[in-house]
């Protein structure tokens, strides 16, 4: 189901607004927040339901770890380090079994003239989002700056369905405090008022802009067999914008829906196209997955201190 589709605009994101404060003004917080969980879990499913058990798996066994390496004492068979190493490592491996098994299989046939199947896997929806959510999520009780969160507010993290396809990559420590806040049980009509704004704005993105330069790319790629020297200019700079308004449409409506239920997400785009060095543009484009890489890859492996 995608935010530009009939389904999710006209009833999807309505029913999922309307049953959940309604739950809330009962006073129903526990079904609330599992009604949004399972409301989550159906809009992920709508792709295809062959892969819930998928990230309803990946919930669980970061769930067990996390909060076992929240926990004050070491373990006694294994220490905390190598309990974080176990998890980072189950899913890399996951992430990686998805995205690139076809690949390796494709090198070697190429390497070694041998003609192994291809497994033809289909990359899950989403499985790179709620991965690298997840080991920021281990990394962070490993370090001891998580809280005590039950199953059902860890899912809620995980599954909030606004972030969940495309990010941005939120972090537990922005997100469960604004889950726990009960200002947030309530309509706030301003926040509706701005949430309903900012996804316009990111429907018109990707609808109207995106993909009409998307109609531009494909011609000139897919279609055209040569191209004048201004045809390949427009057609490289077609996809170029088509990349842009499409991700940060797509980023925009999720800020919007999300700012529907009382959540602000981080801004995951900042007007990348008027960097004026690379620096800049990274600093700009895709903001939250910079923030992951600088915080959980970057600096622990000492950063420009030349650390260990």
């Amino acid at each position: 189901m995608l935010f530009n589709s009939h389904e999710f605009i006209f009833l999807f994101l309505p029913i999922t607004f309307f049953i959940y404060f309604y739950l809330n003004t009962k006073r129903l917080i526990t079904a609330s927040k599992g009604f949004l969980v399972f409301a989550s879990l159906f809009f992920y499913s709508w792709w295809n339901i062959a892969y819930l058990p998928l990230i309803l798996g990946s919930m669980l066994f970061n769930y067990v770890i996390g909060t076992s390496l929240s926990k004050d004492n070491e373990h006694k068979k294994v220490t905390k380090k190598q309990l974080l190493s176990f998890g980072i490592i189950g899913n890399v491996i996951l992430l990686g079994y998805f995205k690139y098994t076809d690949f390796f299989i494709e090198n070697y046939n190429l390497a070694f003239n041998t003609n192994a199947n291809l497994l033809h896997l289909a990359l899950p929806l989403a499985i790179s989002f709620f991965t690298f959510q997840q080991v920021a999520y281990l990394v962070d009780s490993y370090r001891g700056e998580t809280k005590e969160y039950d199953f059902l507010n860890y899912s809620l993290f995980v599954t909030f369905f606004p972030q969940l396809i495309a990010g941005p990559i939120v972090h537990h420590s922005e997100m469960m405090p604004q889950f726990a806040n009960a200002k947030n049980k309530v309509k706030n009509y301003r926040n509706i008022a701005m949430g309903l704004f900012i996804f316009s704005i990111g429907l018109f993105k990707k609808v109207v802009i995106a993909d009409t330069f998307s109609v531009w790319a494909t011609q000139g790629f897919d279609v055209s067999n040569t191209l004048t020297f201004i045809d390949a200019w427009i057609t490289s700079l077609s996809y170029t914008f088509q990349l842009y308004f499409d991700f940060s449409g797509y980023t925009d409506m999720a800020v919007g829906a999300a700012l529907l239920f009382n959540i602000k997400l981080p801004i995951n785009f900042n007007s990348p196209y008027k960097a004026l060095s690379i620096q800049d543009f990274w600093r700009r484009w895709h903001i939250t997955l910079s923030r992951f890489l600088r915080d959980y890859v970057y600096i622990p492996l000492g950063g420009n201190k030349k650390g260990n």
